[in-house]
């Protein structure tokens, strides 16, 4: 979010920085293109060439986002999946295609501007920190990262190498979190001391062992780069293109894909950072050899998580964050009347204060003080900027920021919010993972500073994880 008014960073720009700057880790320049051109015309120079790494599913919308805001070239795509690429490559047919990302980087990074990463979140990092060690910006799709580490390595990197970035939860551009934000700061709901976040997910299978029957490798996909950084296994069914999701190896469950979207508000309105502990409950299942909440391989079916924050500038003491999922959800307001939506199908969040309560819905869609009746009745001036578009506005930010250069505009999701924000969920799973190990409940506290856990050391191996050979990140 944007106060105005406010001042900007005297920077170069980019193509200022592209011209002038030695970028670490590559021994290349990038430059600039000078073409002219008539009235209405968008000189090369203003435009930013773009290579989308995952070009189906999210990917797809994403590349199609960055192409409508008129300033983006979709010059190369790259999938692992031929498949899940096609209608992308049909929308781009002057694209060039790849299947291996290194093999993209390798070849096309003289001609690259930025990149864009819509992967499965085990890929996330290798493939932002490879572009943003040759200078590319970066947007990459929520959560930033698999692993805290990586979340860590990313923030410092986008100062390190001075590249523009933004992660892909489109609500940080929302009016919603702005309103939200300036309900709080008038005083309307008086000092927030617990917020409660909730969602429908996970709608993909969890709870369940990996699969014992391998099957045959589809000729479209390469499934030795989709694994990327993750142990080898053998290809089974079902968990390309969309149920890796579930599974601890490529994906964060529940709270990687929606706890971007539900926590981002409350990381902005009330200031919030790293947390100091975080204690978690989970769902049950009975699936063969497995004994009561045991999952070695997959997330949970549900969850209830409970993270506390440290006062900040904006609270008079510490934040309580309850996160739920698996269709888990707080007891309904007594504000709130009984035919009234609580969120928006299954997912929501709501702030409580000294003075009353606030909440929204998914992406801070809607947001609403308790009674409801009160919104309309409440004025408080517009004190941040917003975003012309909203969540649509989210990637032609990415894309001005881009071109405009690094530290020249705020972005609603840079590294430097959405890296904090990601490390907080990343650290609710480990109290999913300790819950599992212990065989119990358990409360783990965070020394944030050396990144670790200080009373349970078994679940430090999951801030850091073994990449295999070949996919090695190399900070």
């Amino acid at each position: 979010m944007t106060e105005k008014p406010k001042d900007t960073p005297q920077n170069p720009t980019r193509r200022d920085f592209i011209k002038n700057s030695s970028l670490a880790a590559a021994s290349f320049m990038i430059v600039p293109r000078f073409v002219l051109g008539g009235k209405g015309f968008t000189a090369p120079s203003d435009m930013l060439t773009v290579a989308g790494v995952g070009a189906g599913g999210k990917g797809q919308s994403d590349i199609a986002n960055f192409a409508k805001s008129g300033k983006a070239n979709i010059a190369y795509l790259c999938d692992v999946d031929d498949r899940q690429a096609a209608t992308t490559v049909k929308n781009f047919p002057k694209a060039k295609y790849y299947k291996d990302w290194r093999e993209l980087f390798d070849k096309e990074h003289k001609h690259i501007d930025a990149v864009s990463v819509s992967t499965p979140d085990h890929n996330h990092a290798i493939i932002a920190y490879s572009a943003m060690q040759l200078g590319k910006g970066v947007y990459v799709q929520k959560p930033l990262t698999h692993d805290i580490w990586e979340a860590r390595l990313l923030t410092e990197a986008a100062k390190k190498y001075k590249v523009v970035t933004q992660m892909g939860n489109q609500g940080a551009s929302n009016d919603g979190t702005r309103q939200l934000a300036e309900w709080y700061d008038a005083d309307i709901i008086g000092d927030v001391h617990t917020v409660y976040c909730w969602t429908n997910r996970p709608v993909w299978p969890q709870g369940i062992p990996w699969p014992s029957a391998k099957a045959e490798i589809p000729k479209e996909l390469n499934w030795d780069v989709w694994l990327g950084t993750a142990p080898f296994k053998d290809y089974v069914d079902n968990v390309v293109p969309f149920n890796w999701r579930g599974w601890w190896d490529y994906g964060t469950g529940a709270l990687g894909d929606m706890g971007c979207h539900l926590v981002e508000a409350p990381f902005r309105v009330l200031g919030l950072q790293y947390a100091k502990d975080v204690q978690a409950s989970v769902g049950t299942v009975y699936v063969g050899e497995f004994k009561q909440g045991h999952f070695p391989d997959s997330c949970p079916p549900s969850s209830h998580i409970t993270l506390t924050f440290p006062k900040t500038d904006k609270t008079k003491g510490e934040i309580t964050l309850h996160w739920m999922d698996g269709g888990i959800q707080p007891e309904r307001p007594e504000e709130l009347g009984p035919n009234e939506r609580f969120g928006d199908d299954g997912n929501g969040t709501l702030f409580i204060g000294t003075k009353g309560k606030m909440i929204a819905s998914t992406y801070s869609d809607n947001p609403l003080l308790l009674p409801t009746s009160r919104t309309k009745e409440v004025n408080v001036p517009k004190k941040f900027d917003r975003i012309p578009g909203g969540a649509n506005g989210h990637y032609a930010q990415w894309v001005e920021g881009c071109i405009a250069g690094y530290g020249k505009t705020e972005l609603s999701s840079s590294f430097e919010k959405a890296g904090p924000l990601t490390e907080a969920l990343l650290m609710a799973n480990l109290a999913v993972r300790g819950h599992d190990l212990q065989g119990g409940h358990i409360k783990l506290q965070w020394d944030n500073a050396n990144m670790k856990v200080t009373n349970f050391d078994a679940v430090n191996q999951y801030v850091k994880r073994k990449y295999r050979e070949g996919f090695v990140l190399k900070g």
